[in-house]
């Protein structure tokens, strides 16, 4: 036997070996982290969470477990619940919308109480929020889980009707958006023409996204034996495509070597749907390109009730955008000793992730609850995020990194910078089910 086939057989008995290990991946996820746990704390604490996504959700579950008494609302009018990590392969066809819609009621706790609305007023010194029917919710603590906002009003032309119409495509914020953007994309892979993958500057939720749809849209030109009908290019804002360094320098080669033109310092700044015409602020100025198909990525920034409250980062890099002024370490409000903050909202250096979300939970949590009991915040979030960066279909990269931009893998056989088959397994089949158990506080 080849010593590749070798090499092949023992990384597959890894990876049964690890499925049958309880599910790990499935149980635990990826960046496994030492577990806090202690006997349910007695509180009459007053505890509101503003966000019913990943991190509030999660939030409000293991609250729920680990306190006796404690009063706790979550605010948030939205029913439906979405696994957003896997919009890039509804997008790409790979799985239907079905897949990941889900419900907030199901994975919400049934101790607690959940307020219909949406928080349209932020006010830490007098302990409340004001919500858009007017009602005064007051809090002893706060958790801020709002997630980010898509600013397509930064774009010029550009906002949510017209995806899936004109060639264009944006796989973020929902299933219709990315069923809409599944149809373009099916569309230019059968004509071909010229394609444009657009990534904004700043910080964005799943900053592998852009790349992955402009991965896997390759390769789905190159299965339908379209790929040389086809012209692609890859516009960045800067001179790098991924913030981890040995990463970056994969990708530098990786994507011109799958015919990607890839233009550094480009900014998409208009778009005429109608004329398929873009208009990029580049060093030498304004540049118009023509194409038959783009994926637009929109700037994202804090939610208006938090990017124009007192919460929001003041000076620095993420004032701009309305962050959630938190120490990046023990995700407690910098200025608000009673405030903390999860997921996309938080002003951190990386990680806008639901990698980082499963990290950051347990610390906003314990450290809560070490507050709450008049002790000191001891919990540490080392910046973990992850990226399964889908190269094609059937295979992937899983790429962990911290806030040093370290690599830090959870599985010794998996190679973060080798596309291979077990981490696209991994996003194709399992890492769903450890999402969900997250969301129950579980992992």
């Amino acid at each position: 036997m080849s010593k590749k086939n070798l090499l092949q057989n023992s990384e597959r008995r890894h990876f049964i070996k690890l499925m049958a290990a309880g599910a790990g991946i499935t149980a635990a996820g990826i960046g496994a982290m030492t577990a806090f746990t202690a006997d349910a704390i007695e509180t009459k604490s007053k505890i509101v969470i503003v966000g019913a996504g990943a991190a509030g959700i999660s939030i409000a579950n293991r609250l729920a477990r680990e306190t006796n008494g404690a009063d706790i609302t979550i605010i948030d009018r939205r029913e439906r619940h979405t696994y957003q990590p896997g919009l890039t392969l509804v997008a790409t066809g790979i799985w239907q919308a079905e897949k990941v819609t889900d419900t907030n009621s199901h994975f919400l706790p049934k101790n607690i109480t959940w307020l219909k609305e949406s928080v349209i007023d932020f006010s830490p010194v007098s302990n409340e929020v004001v919500t858009d029917l007017g009602k005064r919710v007051h809090y002893d603590y706060l958790v801020v889980t709002t997630g980010l906002q898509l600013d397509f009003e930064a774009i010029e032309g550009m906002h949510p009707g017209v995806i899936g119409q004109h060639g264009i495509a944006c796989v973020y914020d929902s299933t219709e958006h990315a069923t809409a953007s599944w149809q373009a994309i099916d569309t230019f892979t059968e004509t071909g023409g010229i394609g444009v993958f657009t990534r904004p500057p700043g910080q964005l939720k799943c900053a592998g996204a852009p790349l992955k749809i402009a991965m896997l849209t390759e390769h789905l030109l190159r299965e339908k034996g379209n790929r040389e009908q086809a012209e692609l290019m890859y516009t960045a804002p800067a001179g790098g495509l991924f913030s981890q360094p040995d990463v970056n320098t994969f990708l530098k080669e990786h994507l011109p070597g799958r015919g990607f033109d890839v233009h550094w310092h480009s900014q998409l700044k208009a778009i005429d749907a109608e004329a398929r015409r873009a208009t990029f602020l580049t060093e030498q100025g304004l540049k118009q390109i023509d194409y038959d198909f783009i994926h637009v990525v929109p700037p994202m920034r804090a939610p208006d009730a938090l990017k124009n409250s007192e919460l929001a980062a003041q000076q620095g890099p993420f004032a701009a955008a309305g962050w959630l002024e938190v120490n990046k370490y023990s995700l407690q409000h910098v200025r608000f000793a009673n405030v903390f903050g999860a997921g996309d909202c938080v002003g951190t250096p990386i990680g806008k992730t639901a990698a980082s979300v499963k990290a950051q939970v347990p610390v906003v949590v314990r450290n809560l609850l070490q507050v709450i009991q008049g002790q000191a915040p001891d919990a540490v979030y080392n910046g973990y995020t992850s990226c399964p960066l889908v190269t094609e279909k059937g295979e992937a990269m899983l790429v962990e990194f911290d806030y040093e931009l370290n690599m830090v893998p959870s599985f010794g056989f998996i190679n973060p910078l080798k596309r291979h088959w077990v981490p696209w397994l991994m996003k194709d089949y399992m890492l769903q089910g450890a999402y969900n158990a997250m969301l129950r506080g579980r992992v």
